[in-house]
């Protein structure tokens, strides 16, 4: 008997932890995702007050009902919040990369080529180039870190044996005025964007413009067959957002999870607490053979630390090649591009 009202108490308990978090959520989301700006913080606190006073003065077997109730009226209008491709967006956020595959024969249309002179002084420029699958040869992982060591951006590069690399970084596509926070970050915030750019823009913004990030670039060991059809699953992210906009979402769609949720089941490697505190992703990958040195872990990560390499190329036309130049694990670059 003490065991089955052990039992009750303990389920009791997390009903009533579940329904305190769905409240929580519901202000939340009411605060930062209503649409009318002025009407945030009145909906929030007459909700949030609202479940309070019933908590406080209805009876029992209502309060869990009514509560429970709220949260899905407000979860059905979260969900109702639609994305759009049309907004005022910052000016290098503008254009949408897009590609035509036909077979091997990949035509990618605005590959982004910043020029920066500071963080947000720079002119915006596009290019189209076309890849062919056969000459892909590398894939390579850049992981940025700043402030917390728990919290990374990757970006996925793709190297080809004419010296072209070309970089993937999934991101928040704001608005002009709009900044990101990794809180808003899990609502109805910022719509997702796959970047596809030119190393000299995407790399060095992180290393030669923004302060405090740090970057170490790794090489994956990956076959031809799952180089190619990563490169594919980039392409085709990129050509859905292209036609239809999605959310992004700082938990269940950002630069380290979107990838992996669009592969097949049969693709995914196992899930491990270090892709969502992905500043430990490249220990993960270290651990899981996928980083391509004979170096102690430590050691390597010491070394693939490339702000200083990046400095020095800055806008030199064989920047990709120079940052790569000596790392471990890239003995096999392609050749540079003449």
């Amino acid at each position: 008997m003490k065991l089955i009202k052990l039992l009750r108490l303990s389920l009791v308990i997390l009903i009533w932890l579940a329904l305190g978090l769905a409240t929580l959520w519901a202000v939340a989301a009411l605060y930062f995702d209503v649409r009318i700006s002025w009407l945030r913080i009145p909906l929030a606190a007459i909700y949030g007050l609202g479940i309070l006073a019933l908590w406080v003065f209805v009876r029992r077997p209502w309060k869990r009902v009514v509560t429970a109730a709220g949260f899905l009226i407000i979860l059905a209008w979260w969900f109702s919040l639609q994305p759009s491709n049309h907004r005022d967006w910052q000016p290098d956020l503008v254009e949408l990369p897009f590609a035509d595959i036909n077979g091997n024969q990949i035509s990618i249309h605005n590959v982004r080529n910043c020029d920066y002179r500071t963080e947000t002084d720079f002119d915006v420029h596009y290019y189209n180039r076309a890849y062919d699958l056969d000459a892909l040869r590398t894939v390579d992982l850049y992981l940025v870190t700043w402030g917390s060591p728990d919290i990374a951006h990757t970006m996925i590069s793709f190297g080809f044996t004419n010296g072209d690399y070309v970089c993937f970084s999934i991101e928040t596509r704001k608005e002009k005025g709009e900044d990101y926070s990794a809180l808003r970050g899990f609502f109805r915030q910022y719509e997702l964007t796959y970047i596809i750019a030119d190393e000299r823009d995407v790399v060095r913004l992180r290393t030669n413009y923004r302060q405090g990030e740090e970057v170490c670039l790794y090489r994956l060991q990956v076959t031809p067959a799952q180089g190619r059809k990563l490169f594919l699953d980039y392409l085709r992210r990129a050509n859905e957002l292209h036609e239809h906009a999605e959310w992004y979402n700082a938990l269940t769609d950002n630069c380290t999870i979107a990838i992996r949720t669009q592969r097949d089941a049969s693709d995914r490697a196992p899930w491990d607490w270090r892709m969502l505190l992905n500043g430990h992703l490249d220990e993960l990958l270290y651990e899981r053979g996928t980083l391509a040195t004979n170096l102690p872990f430590a050691e390597l990560k010491k070394l693939s630390n490339i702000n200083s390499r990046a400095k020095a190329a800055n806008q030199a036309a064989d920047f990709s090649q120079q940052i790569r130049k000596g790392l471990p694990g890239f003995e096999e670059a392609p050749p540079a591009a003449h």
